[in-house]
């Protein structure tokens, strides 16, 4: 008999499996044994299990059916694998037991929960069998054989495994047709050229039935066994289920969540969707890839390379179902062990971050109904006027004419390049949105993006070949296909023309889901297997059309079906690409639509939030999330999009925005002005301060951005990544760290005056006093007027700083102040990556400084690993050491007396230091 279990480190027995490399096993050989079988388990648990539902019958009155067979009584609830997902159908024990398998009525969950399945796998269910297995020079080859149909049309029968063993903390897993190609992602992926030599893991397989049983060594915790549940692979329908070993799972976006993902048969799905970030909907981007925390504090991670849609439902077993309907079965296994090491393997395979310019970590402005350029110009104005700093101001679709890309309303806009040539001139920049949907209604000859489109053939088509027409903002529209190439060169044009009447810096992509307004295209859309699939995961609207172009629109790589979670990441590409080309500097770029590998090309904001307290909190798990993507340069709408925002609850915002990678204000039209010039002189004041804060830790950020290109480091971290043997960290998500050393802790509830938040174990420093904490690893009560944010640097760190300016530009050229938070050992650490702040590779080139802070025995050295020319325009003026024991007698700059003050709160600060950024120096205090 076929049985599916749960396998654990305490259960290493109860499974007959086959090491790595081992021969072929005869057929017959290799079978689970049941979970249930000795010490009298099976009398003991059918006996419980016909117990329990006879007294749920007799309080039921009956309703709960027949008695069930033993062997399905034997299932225990929580590890209860689906086997009729199925959406908007009432599962009877009719159709159940169509499909071969057990159905146990169990009592409703609450509403909008799914519950307990009430038909659910046997122990017996058929699956694939492993038939041979042999060696290749990376790993092994594998063919996999099903005998026995499942329920879903055009099984495959055979499948081929393909396992690589890419490094010592990479798995490569991938299943798929044994004679027939399908459609994979076309994502460029490292390929390695030898097997590894020492893995962390140790890889097994069940040979009948078919399953991957995956452990790390060190401590023998089983990170994968698929067989819990039967693998399924028809053409349209692909699942493979899996046990956890813990519950402490993040990631699987894009969606709106606590960071901790609920293991409460929680079903998330990934297709991407316009509409407003809401809890349980699938949203705009697709990303479908877990972090998950081990017992101990060991992290593993699972990326599924698919772009079909799926759904992955989470169950309290714990366990994990991937269903996706289209492609292949490629998984990466990352085993860390450190969940900062996870993400790092992650982005080895989806590749690093782009490093964005300067400005682009500056404070952005924008909204959705300026009305005019001198309305957007009179904003400008207003916050130079009361010198608040700003980088970048953006204007939403109201500067085109009727909405339509690379066209400007010359009435209302006339004076747009204007205000553009004044921005420039103070350091500022602009940043303009586009959508792909292009207008296909103007006069033949009149509008030349969609006209040289047509003539090109560069637009999506339907099953008939003719341009699919939807609807959005300008009206009927057509949508570019970036899949094609012949599309980038056509993007690349149309923006050469509008930047040589607006010269633009940045460009905001958004509606690419893509979006539309009508499902599907004006005709609706055809039958077929493509947008009516024997499944349709659970997506907002109940078809893969809903608010997007049929599945079944024909693109150059292949059909939307499979590429439509990719279409944002695809425009990205060619954005990115184009403002390249046109200007000749790194590319500043924010997409709403994301996958895997696009923090190459764009950052991410979160999408059209509310005004609201709990938008406001919301936007930390998904800065998180988007930290575990590879998509660094990540915000949300400070002060909300929609809706009426408050003073306070903008001020908050404001400060807890001001730590967003990527900050911007952003606004819809019709509602009152938000932007920091719009309030009291008091919230003006706190916003101000917090900008300036910021902008005098933009030394710090942009090192934080520079190690994000160059190895996957995080910037925005969750505490756990720096603390992950303390379990108190991994469910905190209403604060974050900037890199491993500053600690942020915003105020999210309207009307008070204090937060509690969590200080790990060790002693942290106030940011603006220098002050220490010495905590046990505990919750602490801070101050925290209206006018305040507070802000920790962790012990054993050295934090670079700049006096602020209300631009970057400005900010750059004034003198840096380094903060020194001396640990208990009185050593410190810390690091500066500066350049131009906007050519190209620099890093690559060597065009670059690279400069190394420590402290040991009373002793600050600056070592200046790498330097170039940008060095020497930047002077270090002041050292702050936060944690000095005593009072010093003296101070010695490379062996000579300079003053110094020391205060009671023993934060040790040496002035006027006047030494450039390119010169290595020593300072010590005795």
């Amino acid at each position: 008999m076929k049985s599916y279990q749960k396998l654990t480190t305490a259960q290493p027995a109860a499974c007959r499996v086959e090491e790595e490399g081992a021969a072929p096993l005869p057929t017959g050989r290799g079978k689970l044994a049941p979970w249930w079988v000795g010490s009298g388990l099976l009398l003991v648990a059918v006996l419980l299990s016909t117990i329990t539902v006879w007294v749920l019958r007799q309080v039921s009155g009956g309703w709960l059916g027949p008695t069930p067979p033993p062997k399905c009584l034997l299932v225990p609830e929580s590890q209860r694998f689906d086997c009729y997902p199925e959406r908007r159908v009432v599962v009877t024990q009719e159709l159940c037991e169509s499909r071969g398998c057990c159905f146990i009525q169990t009592p409703p969950p609450a509403e909008g929960k799914r519950g307990v399945p009430w038909c659910f796998y046997p122990p017996d269910f058929p699956s694939y069998t492993l038939e041979s297995l042999n060696q290749t020079a990376l790993g092994m080859v594998g063919l996999l054989v099903r005998r026995e149909k499942a329920y879903y049309p055009r099984d495959i029968e055979k499948l081929r495994l393909d396992v690589e063993f890419e490094t010592d903390t990479r798995l490569h897993i991938k299943i798929t047709d044994a004679a027939n190609p399908r459609y994979e992602v076309p994502l460029d992926v490292p390929r390695v050229m030898k097997r590894a030599e020492n893995p962390v893991y140790s890889l097994n397989f069940s040979w009948d039935p078919f399953g991957v049983l995956l452990q790390r060594k060190a401590t023998g915790a089983v990170l994968l066994n698929t067989t819990v549940a039967p693998l399924i692979f028809a053409d349209q329908f692909l699942q493979i289920s899996t046990s956890l070993p813990s519950k402490f799972l993040y990631g699987l976006g894009e969606h709106r969540d606590s960071f901790l993902h609920s293991l409460d048969w929680n079903t998330l799905t990934l297709w991407a969707r316009d509409v407003s970030p809401t809890e349980s909907f699938n949203l705009y981007g697709a990303h479908p890839f877990y972090l998950l925390m081990e017992e101990g504090g060991d992290a593993h991670g699972v990326f599924l390379l698919n772009s079909n849609a799926m759904e992955v439902a989470l169950q309290p077993a714990p366990g994990l179902t991937w269903r996706t309907i289209g492609g292949v079965l490629d998984f990466y296994i990352f085993l860390g062990p450190d969940p900062n090491m996870v993400i790092q393997q992650y982005q080895q395979v989806i590749g690093f971050p782009a490093m964005p310019p300067l400005w682009a970590l500056g404070f952005h402005l924008c909204r959705w109904g300026y009305g005019s350029s001198n309305e957007t110009w009179q904003t400008v104005r207003a916050m130079r006027n009361y010198q608040i700093p700003q980088d970048a101001q953006w204007n939403d679709i109201d500067y085109m004419d009727g909405y339509r890309d690379f066209t400007l309303d010359s009435q209302k806009f006339a004076s747009l390049p204007s205000l553009v040539q004044d921005l420039h001139k103070h350091g500022q920049h602009y940043v303009m949105i586009l959508d792909p949907g292009i207008s296909s209604t103007s006069p033949r000859g009149s509008y030349w993006p969609f006209d040289e489109g047509l003539r090109r053939g560069l637009f999506l088509n339907t099953t008939q070949g003719q341009p699919l027409i939807g609807q959005v903002w300008p009206g009927f529209t057509a949508f570019a296909d970036f899949s094609n190439p012949d599309t980038h060169q056509w993007w690349l044009e149309n923006l050469q023309h509008f930047y040589a009447h607006v010269p633009f810096d940045g460009l905001w992509i958004d509606m690419n889901e893509p979006s539309n307004f009508m499902d599907g295209s004006e005709d609706g859309c055809p039958p077929g297997d493509f947008d009516s699939p024997p499944y349709t995961p659970a997506v907002l609207g109940d078809s893969l059309a809903a608010k997007t172009v049929c599945a079944s629109a024909k693109q150059k790589a292949s059909v939307h079906y499979n590429l439509h979670n990719l279409y944002g990441l695809m425009e990205a590409k060619a954005t990115a690409s184009a403002l390249i080309q046109i200007r000749g500097k790194r590319p500043f770029i924010i997409s709403r639509s994301t996958f895997p590998s696009q923090g190459r090309y764009s950052g991410h904001w979160l999408g059209d939030n509310r005004s609201q307290w709990k938008d406001m909190y919301y936007s930390i798990p998904g800065l998180l999330s988007f930290s575990l993507f590879g998509i660094p340069l990540v915000g949300a709408d400070i002060c909300g999009f929609s809706g009426s925002t408050s003073e306070e609850l903008c001020t908050r915002w404001t400060q807890l925005g001001a730590f967003y990678p990527f900050a911007r204000n952003h606004n819809t039209q019709n509602e009152k002005a938000q932007d920091p010039t719009a309030f009291s002189p008091a919230a003006r004041t706190a916003m101000k301060d917090v900008l300036l804060t910021r902008y005098s830790l933009l030394p710090f950020l942009y090192t934080l951005f520079h190690r994000a290109h160059l190895q996957g480091d995080t910037i925005a971290r969750p505490l756990f990544f720096e603390f992950p043997r303390d379990v108190a960290t991994w469910e905190l998500d209403r604060q974050f760290l900037w890199g491993r050393s500053l600690l942020v802790t915003p105020v999210l509830e309207p009307g008070v005056d204090s937060v509690t938040g969590y200080l790990p174990q060790g002693t942290w420093y106030d940011f603006y006093t220098g002050s220490s904490v010495n905590s046990s690893g505990e919750m602490l009560k801070m101050s925290a007027p209206l006018e305040h944010l507070n802000l920790h640097i962790r012990e054993g760190s050295i934090l670079p700083t700049q006096k602020p300016g209300t631009t970057t530009e400005m900010t750059r050229g004034n003198p840096l102040r380094l903060i020194v938070a001396l640990s208990s050992h009185a050593t410190a650490w810390g690091d500066l990556f500066w350049d131009d702040g906007e050519s190209l590779d620099t890093f690559e080139q060597g065009n670059y400084s690279y400069v190394v802070f420590n402290v040991t025995q009373n002793i600050f050295t600056s070592t200046v690993l790498h330097a170039s020319t940008e060095a020497t325009k930047v002077t270090i003026g002041t050292l702050s050491i936060f944690g000095v024991q005593k009072p010093p007698s003296k101070v010695l700059l490379n062996g000579q007396e300079k003053p110094f003050s020391y205060l009671d709160n023993q934060v040790l600060t040496v002035s006027d230091l006047g030494i450039s950024l390119s010169q290595g120096f020593s300072l010590q205090w005795v």
